[in-house]
């Protein structure tokens, strides 16, 4: 079986991850599988890697925008994607999400081929969502209703669907999507050849200091999530001024402008991954700050399933499924959308180390095993297995 997935997001960022998490899953189980993401910068070529012995083919397509406008929206970059896939020969298409660069092509493949379709929804952008984000109103007035077409418009034409938590699932089911179409797939967890270094070791070579508590936070971050996490460290560093929050990895926001004393955050900017897990591992526990939007109730945000991995304590609020996790796997703890709330969660953690280390032990294990990308892998062949 050949499995194509088409992702908007440019290689490296965002839904990006999700993709190739489960391509090298199916790679490994001998399925050829062929991940199609935008180039960073390349405007005119398709640029190719293969990996897992050549069954996970990695392309990065062209587009002509630039910077964080290479985003899904580029006519000419769908267009090139539906020629590029026109003579490839795979059993399933699967488009991860619906703005054209992945949509297209895949309904091209769909009509052309009659190829099986799969579409995943793993963030609420339109219309009540993440577009409400946008600090620009005028961007905001712009994309809205784009957002919305393109999200809401085409999910009925595929033969299956993924949703990353049943939130989405219940949109999908409420534009018309049939219900025994829908899959829950909710993000796995890579410990591929992560093998746990102790947090001293880690600290010591990082030149990080050996007793404070270190809080990380791993990625991007909407305004309003960032000033909740702000807020809530003013509050965690006044009962503990030896405090330290490391942004790690690329971050679009400057926490540190956010914050009373901004020489208490430590920010390492882009990260190789063996790097990343170093000073994961150097963190007494991982933030998941989020407030109460749509977007944040159409989306499961992949640090979650990162800090898990790490074998570090997870410290996140009550949004949407977020508590129910947390209860049903108590590998972290689920507050309440405010600065205080989060800022007493971590103070539980930090003031009790063995309980953080037991709850961290219990994230590894699971990140191995129930909530492994192999895991998630199983659910998504058999959706494979009934379209085809």
């Amino acid at each position: 079986m050949h499995i194509a997935m088409l992702v908007f997001n440019q290689t490296g960022r965002g839904t990006y991850w999700r993709a190739f998490y489960l391509a090298r899953e199916l790679a490994r189980r001998g399925l050829r599988a062929t991940v199609i993401s935008t180039s960073p910068h390349e405007r005119r070529r398709f640029t190719l890697r293969l990996a897992e012995q050549n069954r996970l083919a990695l392309v990065e397509a062209p587009d002509l925008l630039q910077g964080s406008l290479r985003s899904g929206w580029d006519a000419w970059a769908s267009l090139a994607r539906v020629l590029w896939m026109h003579s490839g020969q795979f059993d399933v298409v699967h488009a991860f999400e619906c703005r054209p660069t992945a949509l297209l092509p895949a309904l091209h493949q769909q009509f052309w081929h009659g190829t099986p379709l799969v579409i995943d929804w793993c963030d609420w952008f339109g219309r009540g969502g993440s577009v409400e984000q946008r600090p620009d109103g005028f961007q905001k007035t712009l994309l809205r209703p784009v957002e919305s077409f393109f999200e809401t418009r085409f999910r009925t034409r595929a033969d299956a669907t993924t949703v990353i938590n049943r939130f989405l699932g219940q949109r999908a089911a409420a534009l018309g999507v049939p219900a025994s179409t829908i899959t829950l797939l909710p993000n796995g967890c890579d410990t591929d050849n992560w093998q746990l270094e102790p947090p001293e070791a880690a600290r010591a070579a990082l030149g990080l200091p050996p007793d404070a508590p270190l809080v990380g936070y791993v990625g991007a971050i909407f305004p309003r999530d960032a000033q909740l996490m702000a807020a809530a460290f003013d509050m965690l560093a006044e009962r503990r001024p030896d405090a330290r929050l490391l942004v790690l990895g690329y971050c679009n926001i400057e926490i540190e402008r956010l914050v009373r004393r901004p020489e208490l955050v430590l920010r390492t900017g882009g990260l190789d991954e063996t790097t990343l897990r170093r000073y994961l591992r150097a963190c007494a526990l991982g933030w998941v700050p989020l407030t109460a939007s749509g977007a944040n109730l159409g989306r499961w945000p992949l640090k979650l399933s990162t800090y898990m991995a790490a074998g570090i304590p997870f410290v996140t609020t009550q949004i949407g499924e977020l508590g129910t996790f947390a209860e049903r796997y108590p590998a972290g703890l689920a507050a309440a959308p405010t600065a205080e709330s989060l800022a007493q969660a971590a103070l539980q953690l930090i003031d009790h180390p063995e309980r953080a280390a037991a709850m961290g032990a219990l994230g590894r294990q699971l990140a191995e095993r129930e909530l492994s990308w192999a895991s998630m892998c199983d659910m998504l062949l058999a959706v494979y297995e009934r379209v085809r």
